[in-house]
This record gives C-alpha cells, sequence and structure tokens, in this order.
C-alpha cells in the first residue's frame, strides 16, 4: 500500500487507499479548514477540488481575535453543508484521483493568509493555474518521497503538497519535529527531495552523517548564505541545491543554483527594479483585499549584479532595516558575519527602541561551544562590519523564535 503521508505528530500513518476511500464516504463540506492535523488539511483541499469549491485556510494557531479580524467570524459551523454525491463520483483508485484533480477547475480558489513576519496577516486567493504554475509531472518525479517540512496552510507547504499530490507522491511531515526526529525521518523513509526555509535547514547543522536518499534540496523564504550551501552539500553529497524566490502574492517566480537569480526571458516585461526594489506586473499575482496598481511591490530589497542578462542578489525585506541613528542595518548581513563565527549554529538579528538612537541592534544566538561570550563575538565582529551595526544586546538561547511558517520572527 503507497503512503499517501506519514506525520509521527499527530500519529498519522495514511496511505493513498485510505485516502480515496475516506473521500468516498465524507458527506459534509465546509469551505473554512483550521486543523493542526496536516492529514485533514490535505484532503480537505483534494475536496474542494473535486467540488471545485473555494477553500480557506485557517492557520490552526489563529486565535479567536485573529480569526474574527481576518475574517469577520470565529464560529465556522454555519457554512457546513451536505455534499451532492451526484456532482461528485465515487473514486476507484489512486491514478483515477489524480486525472480529476488534474483536470480544469472553474470556480476552485483557495485562500491563504500571508505569514505575517513583520505584520498582519494579508489575504491572498490565487486559482487552479496559478498555485501549479512550477509543478513538474513526469514519469520520474512520480518515484519522487517528499520530506515536508513547512507549515501546510501556507504558500510554500501549498505548492509541495501540489507537486507530491499531482505526481502520486508520499509525504513524510518533517516540519516541528527536532533535529535527531528529522534525521531519522529522512533515513527511515528514504526521502528524495525537501523543500524549506534556511532556519530549518540550519537546524540539521553541523551533522556526522550523511544521507544519500536525498536527490534535491529547495530553500526559499529567507536568504540563502554560502556557508548554509556548503554545508548541506556534505550531509546531502547527492543532492542538488536550489534557491527560490516565492511569495503568497505571486507563488514561485525564480530558481538559481546560489544566491543569484537570472531573469527569464518570459519574465522580462513583468518584471521591474525601482530604487533596488523588486517590482511585479500584477497579472504574476493572486487576487488580494489590497488593491493593486500596475506594478506590485514586493518589499524586497535586491542588488544588481549584471544587466545583461538582468542578474540580481536578494538583500532583505525593506520592512526588516533597521534604523540605527540614520544608518540603515540589514539584519541578514549581521546575522551572516556572526554565523562565521566558528562554533556559531544559529542567529537572530532584531532591533530594541532607544531614545537617543532610535533603535539599537540585539541578537539572540545559539551555539555549539560554552567558550563563545559576548565579549568574543564583538571582537571577532570588529574586522568584518561596521561599529555601529555590531549588537549592543547578545543573549544565549537553546532556540530561535519563528513564524508559523518556520522563518526568523524579527519582531
Amino acid at each position: 500500500m503507497k503512503l499517501f503521508i506519514k506525520d509521527i505528530d499527530n500519529e498519522r500513518l495514511v496511505t493513498w487507499n485510505f485516502l480515496i476511500d475516506d473521500i468516498n464516504n465524507t458527506s459534509i463540506y465546509n469551505p473554512y479548514c483550521k486543523s493542526a492535523d496536516y492529514y485533514t488539511v490535505f484532503k480537505h483541499i483534494i475536496l474542494s477540488l473535486l467540488l471545485d469549491e473555494e477553500i480557506i485556510l485557517l492557520d490552526s494557531d489563529f486565535t479567536k481575535s485573529e480569526l474574527i479580524q481576518l475574517t469577520g467570524h470565529s464560529d465556522y459551523a454555519e457554512f457546513i453543508k451536505p455534499i451532492d454525491k451526484s456532482k461528485m463520483s465515487l473514486l476507484g483508485n489512486k491514478k483515477e484521483l489524480i486525472e480529476k484533480l488534474s483536470n480544469s477547475h472553474n470556480k476552485w480558489k483557495i485562500t491563504l493568509f500571508t505569514s505575517g513576519t513583520t505584520g498582519i496577516p494579508k489575504k491572498v486567493s490565487h486559482d487552479f493555474n496559478s498555485i501549479t504554475r512550477f509543478v513538474k509531472v513526469s514519469e520520474r518525479n512520480k518515484k519522487s518521497i517528499w520530506g515536508f517540512a513547512y507549515n501546510p496552510t501556507h504558500m510554500a507547504g501549498i505548492q509541495v503538497f501540489f507537486q507530491a499530490l499531482l505526481n502520486g507522491n508520499s509525504m513524510i511531515r518533517l516540519f516541528g519535529l527536532n533535529t535527531e526526529g528529522i534525521y531519522t525521518e529522512i533515513k527511515n523513509n528514504g526521502i528524495t527531495h525537501i523543500s524549506a526555509t534556511p532556519t530549518f535547514y540550519r537546524l540539521l547543522l553541523p551533522c556526522s552523517e550523511a544521507f544519500p536518499s536525498v536527490e534535491r534540496i529547495t530553500s526559499g523564504g529567507e536568504k540563502f548564505n554560502e556557508k548554509t550551501f556548503k554545508q548541506l552539500n556534505e550531509i546531502f553529497p547527492n543532492a542538488k541545491i536550489t534557491n527560490v524566490y516565492a511569495s503568497t502574492e505571486a507563488g514561485t517566480l525564480f530558481a538559481s543554483q546560489n544566491d543569484i537569480f537570472t531573469i527569464r526571458p518570459e519574465y522580462e516585461n513583468i518584471i521591474r527594479i525601482d530604487n533596488n526594489e523588486l517590482l511585479i506586473h500584477h497579472t504574476l499575482m493572486g487576487s488580494t483585499d489590497t488593491e493593486i496598481d500596475e506594478w506590485y511591490h514586493t518589499g524586497d530589497v535586491i542588488e544588481i549584479v549584471s544587466n545583461n542578462p538582468l542578474k540580481f542578489r536578494f538583500v532583505n525585506r525593506k520592512s526588516e532595516m533597521i534604523n540605527v541613528g540614520g544608518y540603515k542595518v540589514n539584519p541578514t548581513e549581521v546575522e551572516e558575519a556572526i554565523l562565521t563565527l566558528p562554533g556559531i549554529k544559529n542567529v537572530r538579528v532584531y532591533p530594541k527602541s532607544n531614545s537617543i538612537l532610535g533603535n539599537i541592534i540585539c541578537c539572540e544566538v545559539v551555539t555549539r561551544s560554552n567558550q563563545i561570550t559576548e565579549s568574543s563575538i564583538r571582537a571577532f565582529l570588529q574586522s568584518k562590519i561596521q561599529e555601529y551595526k555590531i549588537p549592543r544586546v547578545i543573549r544565549f538561547v537553546e532556540e530561535l523564535s519563528t513564524t508559523r511558517t518556520g522563518k526568523l520572527k524579527r519582531n
């Protein structure tokens, strides 16, 4: 029996056959889906596709006040309705299910909420074509086993889900597991593909063993540094490593083998750079409650590497830049400098209000050595970055604060 999803955190081991029987026996549908159970979320999405109806994905930890603010409701029982079985024939097997899911969907749309890394989440809706824009279906891809390392109700997780779903793959939940648990799941299940944030990958490092089953590593959602890239090459020796740029509003747009992205020919007229900010034409966007002009300002600051062809690397989010006495500090730059110090496992740089300077730079550090001190970090940084970028406050912690999607929490 081929596995659909393994989720040890929720004690789930679900085959494709169980999924098909479960769908055939389901008699009600609610367009709102709020669950901490990965299988429940995935089954709900599949039902919405078969019914050709909208689905609204809500984070399982949204509070009552957040739900009211974002949707106008806190209780969604009133939206439950019976399924008209005459419009949804019984499924016979996995192949038939995938064929039905791959067909055109006229009314279907999926509504997500942004991660809220630095503010209130925004609602974004996508149709089937935009959400599956980069899904690749092939005989080779049908052999993939996916390590699922994202929140299932956000864009990155949904895109991994559709890649696995339309190829009939198995998914193994890795998101939320500790380091040893992740190692065990990769090894025991022969995982071949993992897509995750750099923060997730740094959780695995350093590692004394290698995992030869992994063929493809994809990183996205945050800036990917060279040190992490080299370390991943060592523990995944057979993997091709790809860096992607994606957003909830537009889905996946760019992919690269390093931190430098090249504008593909078909995107030349729908991507712009304005004052070092990436702009996206509205035709690439999902629909939102916020009115979008012809060009959408992503808020991503980029550095142009060459103009012909246009190549660039991402620097940071405009909203994450820290004002220190009139100087702009990029927290990612400071983090990358600290990460080059041997014995540092992970770091998060953030601002703290200051009556004189506006903000001061602070950081949380996860170390692998008791010999690292505040003074040793500051002394190391003296030759790496300018004085005003060096953290005034350094805290040593066991783990870093992250958002619902596994990115570093900046505020």
